[in-house]
Order: structure tokens, then sequence, then C-alpha cells
């Protein structure tokens, strides 16, 4: 079996999969549920449900703020508490939907619940326009990453054109099996979602990038793929960060997406998680929204680690109660995994659609080792996927040289944390550089907004010197 991976850079961390071969369990619905406004990139969410409202699973409670958004839908039923800001996961207070759930468990009439496999082929009335609206209006966004809205995607800018899609099935994450047991357990759902998105973005071709340590999971979807004409499984070697778009990109089809602002699709791919091909699946032949999804709560030291089919809006404690609650030590809990999970500051954290794991680091894997001097070994630069130089960009922002520091392109940087892995002197290579990343593309853009402004000014006092005449 040939296996294929990216060309620069990368580590190999302890993988620790101890729930690979734990089947999922349907987790209880919470006795109250919290759906934040903004569990994707770009505008929140704007509310259209209030203070009392009775919904049930599958009711739309937030509409799209923007091009770039995505709706929210209820995971339960009940009645619309209070809409107030609470704690995300990256620590900051947002507007959010709390809602008290019934007992009764009552679902819009509109979703398809039954288990019966639906063909593209069964249903020739599908264009790639109603695929893409479908997807848009049930608020799917990517499942394994930062949580881009799906539709948009599915449109390339007119500069680019689509020639294939490539599944990110790789979960190169340490500890995280949500998107292993998803493919192990709805296969056939996931291939059926993949000839969607294929037939959306108007291609031929897809591919599946898994890497070798799923053995079973490249076994069943090569044989499942015979049934499906133009999907490929790609054996992938085991190497972090291999789910990284660009690295993807390069491992599956050997092409290397430029610098932003390039992305996946100016080399031809559009890349999709494993989670969102089954999201696109339900949504358009189920007509289910977004609203529930596969999740890891793991760790060394957890009881009963587990992987879970979870309504969004749950709490995090709750979880990793049904696991055994956490142990009795110091503990660090992760929305994600250890590589780039963000470390929460209240269990209250509600599961999103970005949630593909709980990791709970005990003891000393919760603490950070001491920092020292940098002694100049350069396997920063040896590990970063996008051939940066890790500690020249951590010097640049601690130094506040946000002119620089632009220069060496780090807004390149994907925050894998391969670097801050790699360092022997444990220096906080990637916290110091995603502060002078913020920073840079806040300048970026208040650049960009300048530039707007001054374009409509010049525009406006052209047309005001225009003569009379003229203007008629």
């Amino acid at each position: 079996m040939k296996l294929h991976t990216f060309k620069i850079g990368g580590v190999h961390p302890e993988e620790n999969k101890i729930t690979a071969e734990i089947p999922t369990k349907v987790a209880e619905l919470p006795k109250q549920a919290i759906f934040m406004l903004s569990q994707h990139i770009g505008a929140p969410a704007k509310a259209v449900v209030q203070r009392g409202d009775k919904v049930k699973v599958g009711t739309l409670l937030a509409e799209a703020g923007g091009f770039v958004s995505a709706p929210v839908y209820s995971s339960v039923s009940g009645t619309v508490a209070k809409i107030d800001n609470v704690y995300d996961a990256t620590g900051y207070r947002k507007p959010a939907i709390i809602i008290n759930v019934d007992e009764e468990d009552e679902w819009e009439e509109s979703i398809d619940r039954s288990d019966t496999l639906e063909t593209l082929a069964a249903h020739p009335e599908l264009t790639s326009e109603e695929i893409v609206n479908r997807v848009k209006v049930a608020g799917v966004t990517g499942m394994g990453g930062a949580g881009f809205p799906t539709f948009i995607k599915l449109c390339p800018p007119p500069t680019a054109k689509a020639e294939f899609v490539i599944i990110n099935a790789v979960e190169c994450e340490p500890y995280i099996t949500s998107d292993y047991r998803l493919m192990m357990e709805h296969a056939d759902e996931i291939l059926v979602g993949v000839e969607l998105l294929m037939k959306a973005a108007k291609v031929d071709k897809g591919f599946i990038g898994i890497e070798e340590n799923k053995p079973e999971a490249i076994r069943l979807l090569t044989e499942l793929c015979k049934e499906h004409a133009g999907i490929e499984v790609v054996p992938l070697k085991t190497k972090y960060p291999q789910g990284g778009e660009k690295q993807l990109v390069d491992a599956v089809v050997g092409r290397q997406v430029p610098a932003p602002p390039a992305i996946p699709v100016n080399v031809g791919a559009i890349v999709q998680n494993v989670g969102t091909a089954y999201a696109v699946y339900q949504a358009v032949m189920k007509n289910k929204p977004l609203f529930e999804r596969y999740t890891t709560v793991t760790g060394k030291h957890i009881k009963n680690p587990s992987n879970f089919l979870v309504r969004m809006g749950t709490p995090m404690s709750q979880l990793i109660e049904a696991c055994g609650g956490l142990p009795d030590d110091d503990n660090k809990v992760l929305a994600g995994g250890p590589m780039m999970g963000k470390a929460v500051i209240s269990l209250d954290v509600p599961v999103c659609k970005g949630t593909n794991a709980i990791t709970v680091l005990t003891g000393k894997d919760a603490h950070r080792k001491e920092a020292q001097a940098c002694i100049r070994c350069g396997k920063c630069v040896e590990a970063c996927p996008m051939g940066l130089e890790p500690y020249l960009l951590a010097t640049l922002s601690v130094n506040k040289m946000f002119d620089q520091l632009e220069q060496e392109e780090v807004v390149s940087c994907i925050s894998c944390g391969s670097c801050q892995f790699t360092c022997p002197a444990h220096r906080p290579l990637l916290d110091n550089i995603a502060n002078g990343k913020g920073a840079v593309m806040g300048i970026i853009r208040g650049r960009a907004m300048k530039a707007k402004a001054e374009a409509e000014k010049a525009k406006a006092e052209a047309e005001k010197a225009k003569p009379a005449d003229v203007k008629a």
C-alpha cells in the first residue's frame, strides 16, 4: 500500500487513540441547552426567537447574520429561557440562546428520522444549486476546523475552478477518534455525502484521505468506493498536521497552495471534513439541520473515555460526568485535542458545531514545562509545515515588530503547534506567534478599510465634480 504525505515539516506526537474501538453512545439530553450564536467563521447568527418561545428539535433559533455566516437550530424541544452572554471555548463571553429542555423530545415533522439510505441516483431532480441551497439553509459548516460555512466553499470565486473534492478523514490530532467512529458506523451515508459535494461543486473526482493508523476505515471505505464512481481512498502516512488544508492537498494530489490569500480551490481543490460530508447527506437527503455531532471525550486518566453522538448545546460538564467525572488531580480540559485545542475556563461551555473532542489532561500533562533560552537548534524550523521560521516570528511578536512580522509571512501560520511541540527549550512559540499574527491581521484589515473608505471618498468627489449635464 503506497502511502502519501506532505513534503514540508510535520511531527509525530504520541497518538493515544484510546477510544478508537469504543462504539459511539447517544448522549443524554441536557436539562438546559446553550446555543452560541457564533459557531462558525464570519458574522454571528441573529436570534429569531425570544424569551418564552416554545421550540422543537430542528426549530430555527437564529438566522445567518451576513453572507459569511450560518443559521443555528435547536437540538432540543423546550422553552427559550433567555438570550444572554456566556463563555465559549475561547474564554470570551458571547451571545447565546439558552433553552430549558422538555422531558418529551419533540421533532419538527419536516425531518426524516428513518434509517433508510437515500442515494443520489434515486434523486435525479437534485441540481447543484439545490444541493448548495439545502446545505446553506441547514447551517452546515466545517466540522473539523474553524467552522467555515460549507456553502461558500461550494461556490468558488470566478477566478478559480474546482477540479476535485478532497475529504479530510485524517484526524491527525492525538487522542481524537470521533471521525474514525463516524466512518466505521456511517460509511454509506458519508459516501453519498461525498457524491453530493462533488455534484454541488460540479466535479467528477473525489478523494478521501485517511491516515494509515486507521486501517479498518481504509479497508471499509475502499471496498464501498467500488460502488461510487469517481471516489478514491488515498492512504496517508501518519504525520501531524496532515489534516491542515494545504498539507492535505499536497499529500493527496501533490499540489502546493500558495501563500494567503490563496486557498485550496486556487489549485483546483475543495476540501471538506468527513463529518461535514455526513452532515451534507443529512441536510440534503433527510432535511435535517446541523444540530448534533460525533464528539470524543478522552484522557489518560478518564475513567470511561467514550465517543458520543451529542446534541449541540449540551454542556461539556455533562459529557465528562458521563465518563466518570474529572480525575482527582490537576486537570486541564481542552475543547479539541492537545495540539490545537483550547483550554476552557468553565465546564459549562457547550458543545458546538466544531466540538470534535473534549480532552482532559491530568497531572504533569496539564502543566507546561518551564521555558528556557533558545538554543538555536532549528528544530522548530524543521517541524513547521508552512516553511516558516517560528523562532523568528515569536521574537518579532514579543518585540512588536509588526512590519517585519508581516514580511516574514506570519499570516501563513496555521497554529498547528508543531514548533512548540518540538522545542527542547519549551518556549511558548505558538502563543507568541498567535498574538503577533492577530496584531498583523488587525493592521491588514485596518489598511483595507482605510483604502476602501478613501476609494469611496474619491468616487464621491469625482461624482460631485461632474458637470450638471453629465450628472443628468
